[in-house]
């Protein structure tokens, strides 16, 4: 069975592109460069939906550069799942992934990135990697925070045991 690929079209002279990494459109309340998204889904909600099923996969064909968005976006998915536990509550874990969203983090094409292969990156360009690093913070933090939307659907106590379930899945065998 194959993975899901990302459903969002990029067209590599229209769109922002740092190197194979492209800053897609958000529905973001946060600050940040990236644009706003003309519709209601997201590429954030794009791999909220996909994060379950694309978790049990151990390889991933990189279809489109939107897939290197939503390989991040899943492994940071699963980055803020690790940070939770079952006895959280919504307001300590809205203080825990707002710190992780806005912590020190490596970005793709820097050494310590898990994944430096599928991503090929300028570092030598400081202006470009300012602007992905401020794009990747504000996808963060949005992520993290509809996350948690979903997470505490049913009850503000206690997080969703169906989610916290694949605490110990590992997309493609890496971790942020």
């Amino acid at each position: 069975m194959p993975a899901y690929h990302s459903t969002f079209p990029v067209d590599p002279q229209n769109d922002r592109m740092i190197g194979n990494f492209v800053l897609l459109p958000l529905n973001s309340k946060f600050r940040g460069p990236a644009y706003p998204a003309n519709s209601d889904y997201d590429i954030i909600d794009e791999c909220l939906d996909l994060f379950r099923a694309n978790s049990f996969f151990k390889n991933f064909e990189i279809k489109s550069p939107a897939d290197r968005v939503l390989i991040y976006g899943i492994l940071y998915i699963n980055d803020c799942l690790a940070h939770l536990k079952a006895q959280t509550s919504h307001n300590e874990a809205v203080k825990v992934l707002t710190n992780l969203s806005l912590d020190n983090f490596q970005l793709p094409g820097t050494p310590g990135f898990p994944l430096n292969n599928v991503y090929s990156i300028p570092v030598q360009d400081r202006n470009q990697m300012d602007l992905l690093k401020q794009y990747i913070q504000q996808f963060r933090q949005e992520l993290a925070m509809r996350l948690l939307d979903r997470i505490y659907a049913d009850s503000k106590e206690q997080p969703s045991k169906f989610w916290l379930a694949f605490t110990r899945r590992r997309f493609m065998n890496k971790s942020l």
